[in-house]
């Protein structure tokens, strides 16, 4: 399989992971509802107004300047695949990139259409392709599911700040596009040598020569 193939095969099998088990999700638990798969590993569904992890940036007008910004991420991040297909690097490198774009366009997705297809899953189950949705375009909330609280325990007091404190670990909830860009930039860190080479031996020792005789 060309090079070529292998991102778009990854892309569209991570996208439409991503959206059938988020549009599930969505369609099926109330907000904040759920259920245990394991004791450290529980399905949680919850909705995310801002960027990764919860966080808030700018209110409505900071929303639209984050998914503009990560629309043209992703142009950035479709220039860089490109480049690397072309190179030819090592297979593993252009799954890591393909994996980092579909997280970045899964997350775009729900920023700009969920608040037009959706009705609220406040108090109830959401409809999709809603007569009545809950938001505007460019406005919809990511939803996320995936709760990982692997440890949770009082803090010991010696700890600054913290100590005593009721804390978990893993306490943040994310979903499959998260994933993604976690587990591609975990690819390139470990194909780095693949992903960010050195120049050619070949092309310094001609700038060497080069420079010599100037």
């Amino acid at each position: 399989m060309s090079k070529k193939n292998i991102a778009i095969l990854t892309i569209l099998i991570a996208i439409i992971l991503d959206q059938v088990i988020k549009i599930y999700i969505k369609t099926n638990y109330i907000l904040g509802d759920g259920f245990e798969v394991f004791s450290w590993f529980k399905i949680h569904f919850v909705e995310n107004n801002g960027m990764a992890m919860g966080f808030e940036f700018g209110g409505k007008s900071g929303k639209l300047f984050l998914t503009l910004f990560r629309i043209v991420a992703v142009g950035a991040i479709i220039y860089w695949l490109a480049g690397n297909i072309k190179r030819k690097v090592h297979n593993a490198v252009i799954i890591g990139i393909s994996l980092i774009f579909s997280g970045a366009v899964g997350n775009i997705i729900d920023s700009i259409f969920y608040g037009v297809i959706f009705d609220s899953s406040e108090h109830k189950v959401a409809t999709l392709f809603a007569d009545k949705p809950y938001g505007e375009l460019f406005y919809g909330k990511v939803v996320d599911m995936f709760y990982f609280p692997i440890w949770s325990g009082n803090l010991p007091e010696w700890i600054p700040f913290v100590g005593g404190d009721l804390f978990t670990f893993f306490q943040y909830i994310f979903n499959p596009a998260d994933s993604y860009i976690t587990i591609g930039v975990a690819i390139l860190f470990i194909f780095s040598k693949q992903a960010f080479p050195k120049e050619d031996k070949k092309s310094d020792k001609k700038i060497t020569e080069t420079s010599s005789e100037l």
